[in-house]
């Protein structure tokens, strides 16, 4: 079962994960804590209407956790806010439901699916679409305070 889960591909995503660092001039930014295993994930995120312009994230987790945030890293920028609003609930029902895996270009997200049965590995895998979900959330509401100040 540990071979499935992984697998070289989970361990070469886990070992190339994209725009790692910070984003000085992000819209906002949120971290995700996992207080069972400690994993760390810190997302800054700079949206062009309602589109995800840039990114960057910094990476503390478990492989598992480490690959998760890597295919979000490959294809966060161009997704919209809801596309990435979907593709956390479908990752939460994969993992806690028994879902079927998103698809599209987030099909990658499916090498996740053998952590179905480990949950204390949900919480690390689950990060990076917390941390996503809430730092545009902030952004959101940023982006509507500053349209009331310029009205």
């Amino acid at each position: 079962m540990l071979d499935d889960i992984y697998n070289r591909r989970i361990l070469e995503l886990a070992g190339n994960i994209p725009l790692l660092g910070t984003l000085p001039d992000a819209d906002a930014s949120a971290k995700a804590y996992s207080k069972l295993c400690g994993s760390t994930v810190i997302v800054h995120v700079k949206l062009d209407g309602d589109v995800v312009s840039a990114f960057a994230h910094e990476v503390k987790a478990c492989a598992l956790g480490q690959a998760s945030s890597s295919i979000m890293g490959r294809h966060v920028v161009g997704s919209t806010v809801e596309e990435l609003r979907t593709v956390r609930e479908e990752m939460h029902r994969m993992l806690k439901a028994g879902g079927k895996p998103p698809s599209g270009k987030w099909a990658d997200l499916a090498l996740l699916e053998p952590a179905r049965d480990l949950k204390a590995r949900h919480a690390s895998i689950l990060l990076t679409f917390d941390a996503v979900a809430d730092a545009l959330a902030k952004a959101e509401t940023a982006q509507k305070s500053q349209a009331a100040n310029d009205s």
